[in-house]
């Protein structure tokens, strides 16, 4: 057996919590981070000195594994910082995961938090200039996402009113979602009316920029059994990093999600038609259509035909970004643990009026940089091991 398929299901979430989502005025990114993480070790029905695994990247604080374990005074056996945009909490999942199987750790916390919104008051990209691409100054990371919306348009027909079908399905949900920050109602025609901001891209195709902090707990599956609340297993788990400039991605149309998502699903033994709810980093409108195909939900060249027909809408056929996704519910500079809160609430029968009924399989999908790198989580009820 490969180690790949050994760590199906060894190992469980067994906590989970967002804080501040929208504006928290007041807090730093650290302390926004730290009470997520607090919360979600109380949701576990576990003590903070039991964690001895850290997990957290922040906006601007490079060394945060040592500065949280310094906040909450505790002396963890492993932290890891690693930074590759929003898909590192996942990644940060994969190596848990490693560590909990290997008997390195035994409680693993992984957090984030920002003050993005009152704090810079706009999206803060945390790329480097690239000396290839900085010259034709783009409105990056929005231009580089047009980019690949441009090129999909041109190649599949793909249509500014496809995009807008992702934006007005993520509110719908988020209108479910007492906690979301922007609700309300939103129309094609309200997308479409909105400032172009790098054609085809207009405001409404852009995720937010708010506050707000996450964190989830993990441990072996042995342990997970006897605390608080249900575990939820991981499954399958899988990265992969093709670029990190935009201009360096051989096809527009295509990301590394189709190589995170299959080895994802081959460790869980399970295909997309097994999935019972999907939640993705949205950072932009083209990511929900791209990652929908490469994940294998849709062929390639159909996601915009896919989202317009109401199948990722609340009552369609797979229910995506059931929070309301980057582009509704928060985006405080790094959206990607927030799908690993979801997933794990859905599956735990606590999303109330946005509850997938009999929901037992999730996917959780981010992506970091220009759809530079992408990570893949297989989840599931204790059932499905």
């Amino acid at each position: 057996m490969t180690t790949s398929a050994h760590l199906r299901g060894k190992t469980a979430f067994v906590g989970a919590a967002t804080f501040g989502c929208g504006e928290a005025p007041g807090y730093t990114a650290m302390e926004l981070a730290a009470e997520a993480g607090r919360l979600a070790v109380e949701d576990a029905g576990l003590s903070l000195s039991q964690i001895d695994g850290l997990f957290i990247c922040l906006p601007a604080d490079f060394l945060s594994g040592l500065s949280i374990a310094e906040y909450y005074g505790i002396r963890p056996k492993m932290t890891n910082n690693s930074r590759t945009g929003g898909s590192a909490f996942l990644g940060h999942a994969e190596w848990a995961a490693l560590a909990l199987d290997a008997g390195l750790i035994d409680y693993a916390l992984i957090v984030y938090g920002s003050n993005q919104r009152t704090g810079a008051g706009k999206l803060v990209s945390a790329q480097a200039p690239s000396v290839f691409e900085h010259p034709y100054r783009p409105n990056n990371p929005v231009a580089s996402y047009a980019l690949a919306a441009s090129r999909h348009m041109h190649v599949y027909g793909t249509t500014s009113e496809h995009l807008a079908s992702v934006a007005v399905s993520a509110r719908q949900w988020a209108n479910l979602n007492p906690e979301a920050f922007r609700q309300g109602p939103l129309s094609i025609d309200d997308v479409l009316s909105t400032r172009l901001v790098a054609d085809p891209l207009r405001v409404a195709d852009c995720c937010l920029v708010t506050d707000g902090a996450a964190a989830v707990v993990m441990t072996r599956a042995d342990r997970a059994k006897d605390l608080r609340k249900p575990p939820v297993s991981l499954l399958g788990t899988a990265s992969a990093t093709w670029h990190s400039e935009i201009s360096q991605l051989d096809d527009l149309t295509v990301t590394a999600a189709t190589e995170s998502g299959a080895r994802a699903f081959a460790q869980a033994g399970l295909t997309p038609a097994d999935v019972d709810v999907v939640n993705l980093y949205d950072a932009f409108t083209i990511n929900t259509i791209l990652f929908l195909e490469d994940l294998g939900f849709c062929k390639k060249g159909e996601g915009g035909a896919f989202v317009a027909s109401g199948a990722i809408a609340p009552g369609g056929s797979l229910p995506v970004n059931t929070n309301g996704g980057g582009l509704s519910f928060c985006h405080p500079g790094m959206y990607g643990l927030f799908t690993l809160v979801e997933s794990i609430r859905q599956l735990r029968n606590e999303a109330g009026a946005r509850q997938i009924t009999g929901a037992k399989i999730a996917l959780a999908h981010s992506n970091g940089g220009t759809l530079s790198s992408q990570a893949t989580c297989v989840m599931g009820v204790a059932e499905t091991v």
